[in-house]
């Protein structure tokens, strides 16, 4: 294994751990980054798999309140609807990743300039909903229906384009459903949980026949640095967007966008 590589991976991981979790899209800054670093991965499975670093960072955060949801499930229904909301949201990520994942992998994560394009018009849409002045409908993620639940976790889909952003698009959904920006960020944040798990088994379940010592050796190196930097993301992000909202994420999106569409249209 070159020392590159490595180097490279550990980059990677800390882009990861740094993006996860605002919405900006982990995905597309890593993929963009991997390709004018010359970097590959087998299956394009190191994209996926370091995302197991940001997982076991907001469960190391949110540890706390986990445990709390657990032993509250069995006997307060608020608990419950909260419980059940997540799993709702989470559904229709699983049947379409499922369905699509091939797809995917093998055709939207090779075509940086669509990534490039998301990124823009993500940032774009961003700025937008973040302008808004109306009154917020709901300001606690416990409080928040089913049907809104599955709203929500309708949008999450759009960021199997790379380049739209998991985060990005359960935010969006979420205000434009009469949310606060607080409560939008933390909902997104906890349907991270099932989303990215099921991300990584069915990623590891497909890949399991051609990943090398190699290629677990550079995942492993991308998994620390991702958790470290994301655990320092969560602890910081919604005191964040409480005071200064989502601008500063929108107008990123658009940088890097117009920036990496600068670069491919000169070095390809």
């Amino acid at each position: 294994m070159e020392q590159q590589s490595i180097v490279e991976a550990l980059l990677l991981g800390l882009l990861e751990g740094l993006t996860e979790f605002i919405p900006v899209s982990s995905t597309g800054h890593i993929l963009l980054a991997g390709h004018f670093l010359g970097f590959e991965s087998t299956g394009k499975a190191f994209e996926v798999l370091i995302q197991l670093g940001a997982i076991l960072a907001i469960l190391s955060v949110y540890f706390t309140r986990l445990w709390k949801l657990l032993m509250d499930f069995p006997r307060d229904p608020r608990t419950r609807r909260f419980v059940f909301g997540i799993l709702v949201a989470f559904f229709p990520a699983v049947v379409i990743g499922v369905i699509a994942h091939d797809f995917i992998k093998t055709v939207l994560f090779e075509t940086p300039m669509l990534i490039c394009v998301m990124l823009i018009l993500g940032g774009v849409v961003l700025l937008w909903v973040d302008s808004w002045q109306r009154e917020p409908v709901y300001r606690d993620v416990m409080d928040y229906p089913l049907g809104l639940c599955l709203k929500i976790g309708l949008f999450q889909c759009l960021a199997m384009i790379p380049g739209t952003s998991r985060s990005g698009a359960t935010i969006v959904g979420a205000l434009l459903m009469g949310t606060d920006k607080r409560s939008a960020a933390e909902f997104s944040f906890f349907l991270a949980m099932p989303t990215m798990a099921g991300a990584f088994a069915y990623d590891l379940y497909k890949n399991r026949n051609i990943l090398s010592p190699d290629d677990a050796m550079l995942i492993a190196v991308g998994f620390i640095a991702s958790f470290v930097v994301a655990v320092f993301v969560v602890r910081s992000l919604l005191d964040f967007v409480s005071r200064r909202g989502y601008g500063l994420f929108g107008w990123w999106r658009i940088v890097v966008g117009l920036v990496g569409m600068a670069a491919l249209l000169i070095w390809g």
